[in-house]
């Protein structure tokens, strides 16, 4: 069975139609919702270890990797996704424009494809170094502009400069994404079978659209450089260098709405490649994303710290499977994007390689079962703890006085993510790690705290979590308390895990 996986970062279920779209913009995704239609509608899926690279080491290694490391490298005893297809007679193919992929510290996740196929341009991938001057109304857009207190940012001033020749519809980066992809099934189509990844890193800001789709949802011009379109991570209404105005949140939200439109658009290309080549009969597609992004929801903005919402946690699977009981309908299972990596490598076949933390759904697309968990687990390392049973959401912050410890084969900045890291003073070498025998490194870090407070939200009656029941259900709270204590144990997680998030003690 080939596989086509498709992830769109920071897609948010609640602007799509196949959710519901309970937003105040009407958004167009034809082709998304056409998919929908098709396959099968997972309604309780949810993130894991967050954000970008850390979601991915889920879906391309199987490893729910934030209670040992932050954003990081696959590790020499994972068994990448690829790697495994490729040994088992797939040809297989990434094309993305996410530039995380490429920079230092996030290396291993494409060396295993046969091929690779790199879009230059996105956020502040480090591709153009003119115009030196780049556009002056697009610059203060993107805040990249110097304000008289604070510099002009450079990872801002980068994309200002990626994008100067951007004009045209097909010159920005989802097209080219898609359009690639549709051509790769197309120069392919006598390979037996293949693994075909497609990462798109829209509809991530900057919010920036061609013409004929900034306009989409708003009455507003969309060149008025007092509009913003990639708006700072914090509380709009409080934080500082992130403090919008409403017409300015209104505007960010029209213009990641037409991102969404102009992705789907040409998503849209790659399923009708599948229509022309009759592959539908031997592909199982996949449509997910990394995580959610808020816009303005509870005055957020971003991926910024503050506790892990369901805008943010809580995210859109779609799933075709040509045997697939449940297609044309939805499904109310609980499932994790750590499972998605055991569902690509069942799907091809394959047994799943042990010690991964994901189970497939395959038993949930054949109609063998109508479960596959009880709990799904999701946060930041260091920072934030979280689990739902597909009802209820847990959350804990982090006591950042008690330790925490990376362990890998790599030096990380915990914070930094992609910058380099001095040595640690005081590394261990050892086996750590209750998934594989290898040795790596332990040694302590410092993460600051996102947020101390416990809480506890029913997303059935309060979907946009604005009631905490922590005070008003106090068994309730105990009962999730419990959960999460009993998934730590299961996933043998480190010690020091329980005390930062005052779990209670393996074994206690």
């Amino acid at each position: 069975m080939n596989v086509v996986f498709i992830t769109i970062d920071s897609l948010n279920r609640h602007f799509l139609k196949a959710y519901g779209q309970p937003v105040e913009l009407d958004v167009k995704t034809p082709n998304i919702d056409r998919l929908a239609a098709r396959g099968v509608v997972f309604d309780r899926h949810y993130a894991g270890s967050l954000p970008c690279m850390p979601a991915r080491r889920e879906f391309f290694a199987g490893i729910q990797e934030f209670l040992w490391r932050p954003w990081g490298p696959m590790e020499p005893f994972d068994r990448p996704l690829a790697r495994v297809a490729r040994e088992n007679g797939f040809v297989t193919q990434l094309i993305t424009d996410h530039y995380h992929y490429f920079q230092h510290g996030s290396h291993g996740y494409f060396t295993d494809y046969d091929g690779f196929e790199f879009i230059r341009g996105q956020e502040s991938d480090a591709w153009k170094t003119s115009p030196v001057h780049p556009d002056r109304n697009l610059m203060r857009q993107i805040k990249a502009a110097a304000d008289g207190r604070h510099a002009a940012p450079k990872y801002r001033v980068a994309y200002a400069r990626n994008a100067a020749n951007f004009s045209a519809e097909e010159d920005f980066l989802a097209p080219r994404v898609f359009r690639s992809a549709a051509d790769w099934l197309e120069n392919n189509r006598e390979h037996e079978q293949f693994l075909l990844v497609i990462d798109s890193f829209d509809v991530h800001e900057p919010f920036h659209n061609p013409a004929n789709f900034a306009g989409l949802y708003t009455n507003e011009d969309p060149s008025d450089p007092e509009l913003v379109i990639w708006p700072e991570y914090g509380n709009y209404r409080e934080d500082g260098r992130a403090k919008l105005s409403d017409r300015q949140v209104a505007f960010v939200r029209a213009q990641y709405a037409a991102k969404i439109s102009l992705m789907d658009k040409w998503v849209g290309r790659v399923l009708d490649q599948l229509d022309a080549l009759r592959l539908w009969e031997n592909t199982v597609v996949i449509l997910t994303t990394d995580h959610g992004h808020y816009l303005g929801e509870g005055g957020w903005m971003g991926k910024p710290a503050c506790p892990n919402y369901d805008i943010l946690a809580h995210i859109p699977l779609i799933i075709w499977h040509p045997q697939g009981v449940l297609n044309g309908g939805r499904s109310a299972a609980l499932t994790s994007a750590v499972d998605l990596y055991a569902t690509m490598v069942e799907a091809m076949g394959v047994s799943v390689p042990p010690q991964t933390h994901g189970v497939s759904l395959m038993p949930l697309l054949l109609g063998q079962t109508g479960s596959v968990r009880d709990w799904a687990l999701y946060g930041y390392f260091g920072r934030t703890l979280n689990i739902t049973d597909g009802r209820y959401t847990y959350h804990l912050g982090a006591d950042s006085a008690m330790p925490l410890n990376i362990y890998s084969t790599m030096f990380m900045n915990p914070t930094k993510k992609t910058s380099p890291v001095e040595l640690p003073a005081n590394p261990i070498s050892g086996r750590f790690l209750p998934y594989t025998e290898s040795k790596v490194w332990k040694y302590p870090v410092s993460v600051p705290t996102t947020f101390a407070d416990r809480l506890l939200f029913d997303t059935d009656d309060d979907p946009w979590q604005q009631h905490n029941l922590t005070v008003t259900q106090p068994r309730l709270a105990r009962q999730m308390h419990r959960l999460l204590e009993s998934a730590l144990r299961e996933l043998q997680a480190p010690s020091e895990i329980f005390d930062r998030f005052a779990v209670g003690r393996p074994g206690g």
